[in-house]
C-alpha cells in the first residue's frame, strides 16, 4: 500500500468525521453522514493496520473513531432517555386524564358481558341457534383450550398482539363515532360470554377462567382504554370548553395518540402472556396469579403513577406564564 497516496485521498473523509463528531447538535442527515463516514474510517484504519502499519496515523484514526463512537452513543442514549420518559412521564399521565371514561367503559362492558353470559347459560335452548350440538361439543372440549396451545409461543404472541393492536387502534379511533365503539365492545365481550357460558354450561367453567383471566385481564383493559379514549375524543368536540372545537379536538387528540403508542407496549405484554403463561404447564392458579399481578400493577402505574404525572405536568402549566412574564 502506498501510504502516502492513501492518505491522500482519505484525510478529507477522516477530517469531515473528526468534525462531526465534535458538533454538539447534529440533526438527521448529518447524523447519517457521520455513521457513513465513521463505517467508512472504520475500515480504513483495518486496511492501514494490515497493509502499511503506522503507528502515529493508527493512533490518530483509532482518537476521530472512539469520539464519533461516543457521538453516535450520546445520540442513542437521547432516543433511548425519551423512549423512557414516555413510558414513565407522558404515556401515564394520559391514562389517567381518561380514567372516568376507560374506568366507565370497563364497568358497562363486564356487567354487559355477565349479562349476556347469565342470560345464555339460563338458556339451553338459545345453545341450538349457536351451532349443532356436536360442534358446541367439540369447541367446549377441545377447540377453546386448544386455540392457546396449537401455535408456538413466539407466533402466537405476535399473533395475538397485532390483532390486539388493530382493536384498540380500531375502537379508539371509532370512538370519535361513538357507536362504533360501542359495536366494538359489544362485540368482543359479546364472545367472551358465549364462550364462557357454553364452558360453564359443560362443567368447564374452571378451565375457561383459567385460561381467560391470565391474560384477558389487561388485554381487555387496554380495549377498554382505548374505547374511552375515543370516547373522550368524541367528547372534546361536544363539550371544547374555554377552547374552539378544532384546538380541544387536537389537544385531546394529541392525548389519545400518546395513549395509543403506549398501548403497543401494553398490549405486548398481554400477548406475552397469553403465549407463555396461558399456554405454559405452570398449575393454575400459577397463571392466573401473574395475571392479576400484572394487572394490577397497570393499575397503579395508570392511576398512581399516572396522577402524580398529570399533576406534575398541571403544575409546570401553570407556572409557565409566570416565567414568561418575568422575562
Amino acid at each position: 500500500m502506498d501510504l502516502d497516496a492513501f492518505v491522500s485521498a482519505n484525510k478529507d473523509t477522516w477530517a469531515r468525521l473528526n468534525h462531526l463528531s465534535k458538533q454538539s447538535v447534529l440533526d438527521a442527515e448529518q447524523t447519517r453522514e457521520l455513521i457513513v463516514l465513521y463505517r467508512r474510517t472504520s475500515t480504513h484504519l483495518s486496511m492501514i493496520r494490515t497493509g502499511a502499519p503506522d503507528a502515529q496515523l493508527i493512533s490518530e484514526l483509532s482518537a476521530i473513531l472512539l469520539r464519533a463512537r461516543g457521538r453516535m452513543a450520546g445520540k442513542n442514549r437521547k432516543i433511548f432517555r425519551t423512549i423512557v420518559s414516555f413510558f414513565t412521564v407522558s404515556y401515564p399521565a394520559a391514562l389517567y386524564r381518561f380514567r372516568a371514561w376507560w374506568i366507565t367503559a370497563a364497568i358497562l362492558s363486564v356487567a354487559f358481558a355477565f349479562a349476556v353470559g347469565g342470560w345464555v347459560y339460563t338458556h339451553p335452548e338459545v345453545h341450538q341457534e349457536l351451532g349443532p350440538t356436536s360442534s358446541i361439543l367439540q369447541y367446549v372440549e377441545e377447540d377453546f383450550e386448544n386455540y392457546y396451545t396449537n401455535d408456538p409461543d413466539g407466533d402466537f404472541t405476535m399473533l395475538v398482539w397485532t390483532n390486539n393492536w388493530y382493536a384498540a387502534a380500531g375502537s379508539l379511533a371509532y370512538g370519535v363515532t361513538v357507536i362504533g365503539a360501542i359495536q366494538i365492545l359489544i362485540g368482543n365481550m359479546a364472545n367472551v360470554a358465549v364462550a364462557g357460558a357454553l364452558m360453564t354450561y359443560h362443567g368447564r367453567g374452571g378451565v375457561f377462567w383459567g385460561l381467560i383471566l391470565p391474560h384477558g385481564l389487561l388485554e381487555l383493559t387496554a380495549i377498554f382504554v382505548a374505547a374511552g379514549t375515543g370516547l373522550a375524543l368524541f367528547w372534546s368536540l361536544i363539550q371544547p370548553g374555554a377552547r374552539t372545537r378544532l384546538e380541544s379536538f387536537v389537544h385531546t387528540g394529541y392525548r389519545a395518540v400518546q395513549v395509543l403508542f403506549g398501548l403497543i407496549l401494553t398490549l405486548f405484554v398481554s400477548g406475552f402472556i397469553e403465549g407463555y403463561v396461558t399456554a405454559s404447564i405452570a398449575p393454575t392458579y400459577v397463571q392466573v396469579g401473574i395475571g392479576v399481578l400484572v394487572w394490577v400493577l397497570f393499575l397503579l402505574y395508570a392511576l398512581v403513577l399516572g396522577r402524580k404525572r398529570r399533576e406534575e405536568a398541571d403544575a409546570i402549566a401553570i407556572k409557565m406564564p409566570e416565567r414568561i412574564s418575568v422575562e
